[in-house]
This record gives C-alpha cells, structure tokens and sequence, in this order.
C-alpha cells in the first residue's frame, strides 16, 4: 500500500462496480453505498457519487467526472480486481484511493495494491467484517406486486392486443416504485423456474400486496387467496378476462383499449387500499360458495345427457 500525509478532504468522489459504463448496480452494493454515505453525510464530509450511466443515465457518469474536482476517491464494496479497478489508480493518481467493504482476491494484484489504504470485508489472513449492506439506512418497505401476463392465446386472432398490453403495462410497472415479480401460472414438475402445484403458485400469490395480470387465471388465483388484482383483458372488445371479472364482481378490469397510466394509476391505489378488503371479501365468497359454478350444475347436466341418451 501507498504512504500519504493524512490531509482534510475536500471532495471525495464515491465509486464502485455500480459506476463502471458496464458494470452492474447490485441492491447489496447500493445498500453500501448508503452506508458510505451516511457515514460521509454525518462528518460534513463533501461527496459525490459516479453511477453507470446504463443503470442511472441522469446522474454523474465517470466519463463526465473532472478528476481534479477530488482529493479523495473512495471504491465502495465487491471485489477488488480487474482492469477497470486499474484504470480508476491511473486516472485518480492525485488522489488518496481508499477501498471499502471489498473483497480481496490476491493481495498482491495492481488493483488492490493501487490504493492507499483498503478497509476490507474479506482477505487472506484477515478476519472478515461485517458487510456495509448490513448496516445501511433502513427503508419502508414498497409493495410487493406480482405480474402474470401471457404472450399466447392465438386463438383470438386479429383480436389479440396482447403485445401491446404487455409494452404498456411493463412501461408503467418500471416506473412504480415497487418489487416486481414476474409469474407464471404453468406449472412444471422439471424446470426449478415454475411451481409444480397450484398450491405452491397460491402460496407465492398469498405473500403479495398486489397482482397485474392479463390472464383468466391470474385474476382468480389471486383472488382466491385474497391478493387484489389489477386485470387487464388483451382481447380487443373483451372476452373470458372481462367475464371473469364480472362473474366474480372484482372492479378493478381495463379493455385492451384503454390501458394507460391514469387508469392504472387509479386501480393502482384502489389495489393497496380499499381494495385489501374488497380482494378479502372475494376470497370469503368463493370460500362460501355462494354463486353456483359449472361443477354445481354437473351432476344435472350428467342426469340430463344420461336420460337424452
């Protein structure tokens, strides 16, 4: 490592994997860098942070950056290797190179020996610290929202609006601020990806604040555990989504032809507020069973062909 005379910072300039124009953002290394920046933010210390512009395009990219701006740069969590690690020595000479929460790989490698000290969570012959992540600024949590949609359904022809339903809602759904989880209602006893029992889609289904969907399916397993839905039917003029919704007296339903972002916007926050109870009480009536369905009318219709034939 480096020796350097410890001065005042006046600038530190925050880095990481996060930074790189093709790295990747990690929410263990954002966590960390909140961190980092709490910590920086309760000293007075003056900051700012180089983002990847493929992960933040608005923000300050290390293209942009005058590195005379700094005295300090500071590389925050993942490992410490590779050229683009080098670069920042290069380019930082000037600066005091601190790295924190990072994992070292080979000491001896130029992009760890580059930096003037290394604060690290993990290195041969060092006992491991906690991870910054662990430590960071807690957050309320955003809602939980499971998305169904389905790419099929050829049988409708040039009725399908599904593609144009799909760009429109995952559009919007990019913009919410909410943990998404992409569904499937297939089921497979081979593939690790998909549930293999409807009880395994409903237990999933159940832990959710809120579910998207343009499938018959979605709608009603979500219902059936209680979870409200946002459906939308794919079909230009409506079909068996549209029927559902009204069978099962849910309100919250948009025609291909009119998803856009007030609308969704609207049932959005009827989903996560009034409609918590509406989705219970749907749940409750299937439970019940107080609307005949196709099956309570089976045994008759078998009776009726029985006497016919």
């Amino acid at each position: 490592m480096h020796e350097q005379s410890r001065t005042a910072p006046r600038r530190v300039l925050l880095t990481g994997w996060f930074s790189f124009r093709d790295g990747e953002a990690t929410a263990g290394d954002v966590l960390a860098l909140h961190r980092v920046e709490t910590v920086l933010r309760g000293s007075g210390t003056p900051y700012d942070v180089a983002w990847s512009p493929g992960f933040r395009p608005d923000a300050l990219h290390l293209d942009d950056v005058r590195p005379h701006d700094y005295t300090h740069l500071v590389f925050v969590c993942g490992p410490l290797h590779g050229p683009q690690v080098e670069e920042l020595h290069r380019r930082f000479a000037h600066c005091v190179r601190i790295a924190v929460g990072t994992s070292v790989i080979d000491p001896e490698e130029p992009a760890v020996t580059g930096f003037h000290r290394v604060l690290a969570r993990d290195a041969p012959g060092r006992a491991p610290t906690e991870d910054l992540a662990a430590r960071a600024p807690a957050v309320p949590p955003r809602p939980v929202v499971g998305v169904i949609l389905t790419h099929g359904q050829h049988e409708y022809g040039a009725q399908r609006r599904h593609g144009e339903v799909a760009e429109r809602v995952t559009h919007w759904l990019a913009g919410k601020d909410c943990a998404r989880l992409e569904l499937e209602t297939r089921l497979d006893t081979r593939d690790w990806h998909l549930n293999a029992t409807p009880a395994q889609v409903q237990s999933v289904l159940a832990r959710l604040d809120l579910v998207v969907t343009d499938r018959l399916h979605g709608l009603v397993l979500a219902l059936r555990v209680g979870t409200p839905v946002i459906a939308i039917d794919p079909v230009a003029g409506g079909a068996k989504v549209t029927a559902q919704a009204r069978a099962c007296g849910w309100p919250a339903l948009l025609p291909a032809e009119q998803v856009d972002e007030r609308r969704l916007d609207r049932w959005w926050d009827w989903c996560l507020t009034s409609g918590r109870v509406a989705a219970r009480q749907a749940r409750e009536t299937f439970r019940e069973g107080r609307v005949p369905d196709g099956a309570d009318r089976l045994l008759e219709a078998l009776t009726s062909a029985a006497g016919a034939g």
